[in-house]
């Protein structure tokens, strides 16, 4: 599926994910890297597990649930978004630390539309692509009859809040940042964010 917008936003293809998994990790503030990590098998990279993940057809990291944005056939950025259906069963304490906090609010967010991850690549940013992705997304949810949006943001990422806050999107909860592994080492909340589209 094509959009009609500037920049040109499409859907993922399976050969995008490599940069998929690229874009999840800066997304993610290198926390997907940390993960991956711990799934190497005989000699693999983190990118080679978030790449062969992100090659997958179904599960919340796969192509099909993003869009991507691209400039002169290159990637620039992406959305990764889908329905949150039922609450997570995973217990939160039971997981890793740095995603516990994530798991503990996808639980608030039944019934939206979840940005899971938006990012564009370095020298792309300032242009507008964010607005893009999510307007994009959200045309996404409405044609799949989803009546809010979801989002989750480090409180301490205030320019990603001002974003999103000057979109439309208001703070319906927020849970503590546990142990967390990777550069900026943010402390404070994790925050959901939820946009009413009705």
């Amino acid at each position: 599926m094509n959009f009609q917008s500037s920049p040109l936003i499409r859907q993922a293809s399976v050969e995008d994910a490599t940069s998929l998994a690229r874009l999840i990790d800066i997304a993610g503030e290198g926390i997907p890297s940390w993960l991956w990590s711990r799934a190497c098998e005989n000699g693999q990279t983190p990118l080679d597990v978030g790449t062969e993940r992100a090659r997958r057809p179904s599960g919340g990291f796969s192509y099909t649930n993003a869009l991507v944005s691209e400039r002169q056939a290159e990637v620039t950025g992406m959305v990764l978004s889908y329905p949150i259906e039922t609450a997570p069963e995973n217990d939160p304490e039971a997981l890793p630390a740095p995603i516990a906090p994530f798991v503990e609010l996808e639980r608030h967010s039944v019934g939206t539309w979840y940005i899971n991850a938006l990012a564009t690549f370095p020298g792309n940013r300032g242009l507008g692509l964010g607005s893009s992705l999510l307007a994009a997304a959200e045309r996404l949810a409405r044609e799949n009859g989803t009546l809010a949006m979801s989002i989750q943001v480090y409180a301490q990422n205030t320019g990603a809040v001002r974003l999103y806050q000057r979109l439309g999107y208001k703070l319906h909860e927020k849970a503590p940042v546990r142990s967390h592994p990777c550069q900026p080492y943010y402390t404070g909340d994790v925050l959901l964010l939820i946009k009413d589209l009705t």
